[in-house]
């Protein structure tokens, strides 16, 4: 798109595989395509079906608006209140949105993919906080997509593949190699970035087989690669199908109304919490698709050894899943019992209880237990991964900003609008309220770019016994508030 182009309200045009798609003029002069199809609607005989390829169409489609998000349940009350989740009907929800500096083929511009969390049921890549504008200020072409979630993704059913939710992202990264050099994006120069579920299922990515030679490099924020047993998410399916009475099948669920489906997934998902070992949706061991486990397959087959990783996690990621519930309060009232039952899920062992609370002497049974917890989940399989690296760095990072959200902390999901750089976006302040540092924005989205462009963020690769990078150390405490004395990490 040229000067003129941007300057006299032309719509920038690029032609996909399936045919032509015109977009909008965004900010600075980029150019904005939003709702592209990557694979054929999910619907019908293809509900519970691999990913098809989409339809071709002729002249020129429309891509001014985001296009359907996958079929989902609403967040309950308490976390709807923090966690922006647009709905957009439709059956096309298998989409995806560019925004590039230069659409022009040849550019051969840095691109960076988005894989949006939601704990693998809800979410979308339509969140204002995702929006995609600062990273083509900057450069990259950035790209974020739909894919099918909780039983529509995840279900485990006998007649139907495994992990489809993962076949949808393959699909959009297949969508990415074969379509983005004509958006200015080097198919070649692919950093793949998510975080909670968005991270997971990166994990599975960099393990999966079939996801060889999509991405170069991956990031990965507050998840980390795991499988759930097959049996906790088949659970989800039976108990679906008792409410339901149906057979627990994919040809079962087929024939049943949409509308009925989601309201037996939200009934059962009342059962089910990150913190909780009952029945979930989650990506699960298959031949197809993620063969081993893949935090054991990264660490001891070294599979994807020459993609250079950064990741990391918040302060207090428990934060979100216990405070607006009540968790916090629930926990500290049960006293030592709380640390107790924490360590006991955590598999830490008394010494471990015996140094956190050394490192962090004022805090009380539900701050240790939300640690121990946030150690078992997240921060010792990462630092496990980031440590099993050999041909390629880890680049390792603690956020550590507080929200100005009574409560929240350094929760989890916190981070995202400033890796963005969309902290003006109404939506950022819903989980961290209105007054937010700019300039740690500024350094985390710089850092981003610069590792999606370099290979390096800006600071040394972990070698498993420094420090992380951390972003809002103490001298911006004040900004949010300070819940939390800071935790000394290896």
């Amino acid at each position: 798109m040229s000067a003129e182009d941007a300057a006299d309200g032309r719509r920038p045009r690029v032609r996909t595989a399936a045919g032509v798609v015109e977009g909008r003029t965004g900010p600075g002069g980029t150019a904005v395509f939003l709702g592209i199809p990557y694979a054929a609607p999910p619907v019908g005989d293809l509900r519970f079906a691999a990913p098809a390829p989409p339809d071709a169409w002729d002249g020129v489609r429309d891509a001014a608006a985001y296009g359907p998000t996958a079929p989902k349940v609403p967040y309950p009350e308490t976390f709807a209140a923090l966690l922006p989740d647009p709905v957009i009907p439709g059956d096309d929800c298998l989409n995806v949105n560019v925004w590039t500096p230069d659409p022009a083929p040849g550019a051969g511009l840095p691109v960076m993919v988005w894989i949006h969390g939601g704990a693998h049921t809800r979410g979308s890549s339509a969140v204002p906080v995702y929006d995609g504008s600062a990273f083509a200020r900057d450069g990259v072409v950035l790209v974020s997509f739909n894919f099918r979630l909780g039983v529509l993704g995840y279900g485990l059913f006998p007649d139907a593949p495994a992990n489809r939710g993962l076949l949808d992202q393959i699909a959009a990264l297949t969508w990415v190699r074969d379509n983005i050099g004509a958006f200015g994006g080097d198919p070649g120069r692919v950093t793949v970035f998510g975080e909670s579920a968005g991270a997971i299922s990166i994990g599975a990515l960099l393990a999966a087989p079939r996801a060889a030679g999509l991405f170069t490099r991956a990031v990965l924020q507050s998840g980390a690669p795991e499988v759930l047993p097959r049996t906790r998410v088949r659970a989800m399916v039976r108990r679906m199908a008792s409410l339901l009475k149906v057979d627990a099948t994919a040809a079962a669920f087929t024939d049943t109304a949409l509308p009925d489906l989601l309201a037996a997934q939200a009934a059962v998902l009342r059962r089910s919490g990150p913190l909780i070992a009952g029945p979930a949706f989650g990506l699960v061991t298959d031949p197809g698709t993620v063969p081993a486990d893949p935090l054991d397959t990264l660490c001891a087959e070294a599979a994807s050894a020459d993609v250079p990783l950064l990741l990391g996690w918040t302060r207090d990621e428990y934060r979100l899943w216990l405070a607006p519930t009540g968790g916090m309060r629930l926990l500290d009232r049960l006293g030592p019992l709380a640390v107790a039952l924490a360590r006991a899920r955590s598999g830490k062992d008394r010494a471990a209880v015996r140094a956190l609370r050394a490192e962090l002497p004022a805090a009380g049974p539900a701050e240790l237990a939300g640690q121990l917890l946030t150690d078992r989940l997240l921060r010792d399989p990462l630092r496990r991964l980031a440590g099993a690296r050999r041909a390629a760095p880890s680049f390792v990072y603690e956020f550590g900003w507080s929200s100005g959200v009574p409560g929240l902390g350094s929760c989890h999901a916190l981070e995202l609008g400033f890796v963005f750089d969309t902290l003006s976006v109404p939506e950022a302040a819903w989980l961290a309220g209105r007054d937010t540092p700019q300039t740690l924005a500024d350094e985390m989205h710089a850092a981003w770019v610069r590792f999606a462009v370099t290979g390096d963020p800006g600071w040394a690769a972990w070698n498993g016994d420094g420090p992380p990078k951390v972003f809002g150390g103490p001298e911006l405490e004040g900004a949010g508030e300070s819940v939390v004395t800071r935790r000394a990490l290896p």
